[in-house]
């Protein structure tokens, strides 16, 4: 009998979180891909000490923005590499940004574009979202479902935003593909007449200040096109995960409906935990730099989201990271109104150990759920299971190994995306990933980068759900 060939790497006596439980183990990996788990594991040709650390599955980030098309005038400021080098820093193997097409754009031409940006640049692996703001005939009969066959499995509505935003009857039609194709839509849910109407009416009465922002935003369109998405979807009978939930009104209504047993899934990110309507309000044009959509609500709403969080009603802790310069952000000058600062902050590195401090170390999660919402449910949600989002035999090696008691405070100097700025400057943390291993590979070491651009593979995702060619009841009956 031919003996098994070394171990590449072989991680040992971690405290090591399984989707199940945590031990003490050992991780042997070869050939990329985790090859066992237990004590004492034979030597391998590279050893990481990890006794008195916590090992995770690396984290996924499913709702990040990089490299993306210049949206009004200005481009993101991460391109695959610096943006994939914040996530890897921060614990995160695999990113899930998003190819968007707006009006009068061909979605593969889209694609194949970011393709091109992506393969010589991504240090870790990554996958793509379609975002469709043109479902025409044409890019519903052809284009989508071949992206789908191509492993873009996934597809992004919007309720809002000019060029972007599609009425219910294209709400609609997106959902039916989708349910053909076993495909996921996420929804920005929204309401864009509400944003409009309010925005003229304070524009009008001479209301330009920050706090505008979040009070043109207003929770009761969240609540109401959270509502509109749901409903939408039980019509068509087909799963949704409603985006970057900000509002309790919005987890009220997201509960309810899995309450009746409705396939709706949901996320939320770090800015509704630890941002607040507060931070925007300020003198000066500092608090742009917690611009983005849906905004931070006051500080009363944040023990709404954690209650999601800890009830399962929201199953995703993403980042949104969607960076600009703050030059960018104040580009018309100290007076810049409320409705011309971009939207979108900073936020792939400090997203896993925000939620790590307050979370795990703060008692209110276990270690086994902050895995599961950083990992393990974006990974099954999106097609990457079982190959990513879990410590596993047989899945790929992407692990993140943690100093659970250090303490960091976090400044724009420490992390490693492109942008001058971070809204989370001076917030102490407990808890900080010390090495970052992609596919068997050590990548970040605790100050040292080790991977080099092009390193990051595309991951073709499968159907997260079966594809059903039936009628709906609706059309049944």
């Amino acid at each position: 009998m031919t003996p098994a060939k070394p171990y590449d790497l072989v991680i040992r006596r971690g405290r090591v979180v399984l989707p199940d439980s945590t031990r003490q183990i050992d991780i042997g990996v070869r050939d990329g891909a985790i090859a066992a788990l237990g004590p004492d594991l034979p030597e391998g040709n590279h050893e990481v000490v990890a006794e008195g650390c916590v090992v995770l599955p690396g984290g996924v980030d499913s709702h990040c923005h990089m490299d993306q098309q210049p949206w009004e005038g200005k481009a993101t400021a991460d391109d695959f590499n610096t943006g994939t080098l914040s996530a890897m820093c921060g614990g995160t193997t695999t990113v899930v940004p998003f190819a968007m097409q707006m009006r009068g754009q061909s979605l593969r031409d889209i694609v194949e574009d970011y393709h091109e940006r992506a393969h010589s640049k991504a240090r870790i692996d990554y996958g793509f979202h379609l975002i469709v703001g043109d479902p025409s005939a044409e890019v519903l009969r052809d284009e989508i479902p071949q992206l789908i066959a191509e492993g873009c499995t996934s597809i992004k509505i919007y309720l809002t935003y000019d060029g972007l935003k599609l009425d219910d009857y294209e709400v609609l039609n997106v959902l039916d593909l989708a349910r053909a194709q076993g495909a996921m839509v996420m929804v920005h849910a929204e309401n864009d007449a509400c944003i409009r109407w309010l925005t003229e009416k304070f524009i009008a009465s001479r209301k330009t200040e920050l706090r505008y922002h979040e009070k043109a935003h207003s929770a009761i369109g969240d609540r109401e096109a959270t509502f509109r998405a749901i409903s939408l979807s039980e019509l068509i009978e087909t799963p949704i995960l409603v985006s970057h939930v900000a509002a309790g009104g919005a987890v009220e209504e997201i509960r309810r409906a899995k309450a009746r047993g409705l396939p709706i899934y949901a996320e939320t990110c770090p800015q509704y935990l630890f941002l607040s309507a507060e931070d925007i309000d300020t003198h000066d044009l500092s608090g742009s730099k917690c611009v983005c959509t849906p905004p931070p609500r006051d500080k009363s709403n944040q023990p709404a989201i954690w209650a999601g969080i800890l009830d399962g009603t929201l199953e995703v802790f993403s980042s949104d990271h969607s960076p600009w310069h703050y030059a960018d952000k104040i580009a018309g000058g100290p007076g810049t109104p409320f409705h011309r600062i971009p939207n979108g902050i900073p936020g792939i590195e400090t997203r896993l150990a925000l939620l790590f401090s307050a979370g795990v170390n703060g008692g209110l999660i276990s270690l086994q759920k902050f895995a599961d919402l950083t990992a393990g449910a974006p990974a099954r949600l999106f097609g990457l299971h079982p190959r990513k989002g879990r410590i596993a035999v047989g899945a790929d090696a992407d692990i993140a190994i943690w100093d659970p008691d250090r303490s960091v405070t976090i400044t724009n100097s420490l992390l490693h995306h492109a942008t001058d700025y971070t809204p989370y400057e001076g917030q102490v943390v407990k808890g900080w990933p010390i090495m970052t291993i992609s596919r068997g590979d050590i990548v970040w070491d605790d100050g040292r980068i080790m991977a080099e651009p092009g390193r990051g593979q595309f991951i073709a995702r499968q159907r997260p759900f079966p594809p059903q060619q039936g009628l709906s009841k609706v059309l049944a009956s």
